[in-house]
């Protein structure tokens, strides 16, 4: 069994060693979304509206400017949001998922002193990507549809699976249904005391938004580390209980 300052003071142990790395890192899978940070969306959609109104209407609810331009102006917005949200996807999938298992073998590999060298380019090796892009986004989209079923189960699915981009960092040839089956069997027991783990992260991202939001990016790190001390932890178990063998997660 496991206890949050097990895994925080190890996480310090090592970040001790390689702070600016591993903020470097956190950076990276911040940008690509790699992370499960709590977040809440914007409430500006109201006042928007609002403004729009009073910009482009007049007293007598008419449109200000030309009806004949107006769907054009429509569909170019609508064109416009349409592409970028593509081209936004297809980066988060072909490049996002790889970058993300690659910062996550960067953490496991310094929690184990070894060489942390190349783990982003770990994840586009010819023999690497397609399996890492086709296990993750299967992974999201099982998760997706739990979210839409309920919150609740999607909560606890994305926990259930958390654990799928360190299996990659070990194997990115594992295969998706083994990768998923895997973090199934680690986490099971588990899931509510990693929340609570997640949880304990909290009054310290508080802090950081307090100066600007900047401080927060300094407690990724932080959290980074003790989740890969958690994997660590998770896999000796699921060694030692037999869910797997070090020849299927290539460890030697």
């Amino acid at each position: 069994m496991w206890s949050r300052k097990e895994l925080k003071d190890r996480a310090k142990e090592v970040l001790s060693k390689i702070y600016l790395g591993a903020f470097g890192v956190s950076l990276v899978l911040a940008l690509v979304g790699g992370t499960h940070r709590w977040s809440s969306n914007g409430s500006h959609n109201n006042s928007y509206s609002h403004n729009f109104y009073y910009n482009h209407y007049n007293s007598h609810g008419f449109i200000n400017f030309p009806f004949t331009n107006w769907p054009f102006i429509q569909w170019r917005h609508i064109s416009f949001f349409f592409i970028a949200f593509v081209v936004v996807l297809a980066l988060r999938i072909f490049v996002g998922y790889a970058l993300e298992v690659g910062g996550r073998r960067y953490f496991v590999q310094a929690a184990q002193y070894k060489d942390r060298r190349n783990c982003f380019s770990f994840g586009f090796d010819q023999q690497n990507h397609m399996s890492i892009v086709t296990t993750m986004l299967f992974k999201n989209i099982l998760i997706f549809l739990w979210t839409l079923l309920l919150i609740i189960p999607g909560i606890i699915k994305s926990y259930a699976y958390s654990m799928v981009p360190y299996i990659l960092a070990d194997n990115p040839n594992i295969g998706v249904r083994r990768a998923i089956e895997l973090s199934n069997e680690m986490t099971r027991g588990h899931k509510f005391d990693m929340f609570i783990l997640d949880l304990s992260f909290i009054g310290w991202y508080i802090l950081g938004a307090l100066a600007f939001g900047i401080g927060t990016f300094f407690v990724m790190p932080y959290e980074n580390a003790t989740d890969a001390e958690l994997y660590l932890v998770l896999r000796r178990e699921a060694l030692y209980q037999n869910m797997c063998s070090y020849d299927e997660l290539l460890l030697s």
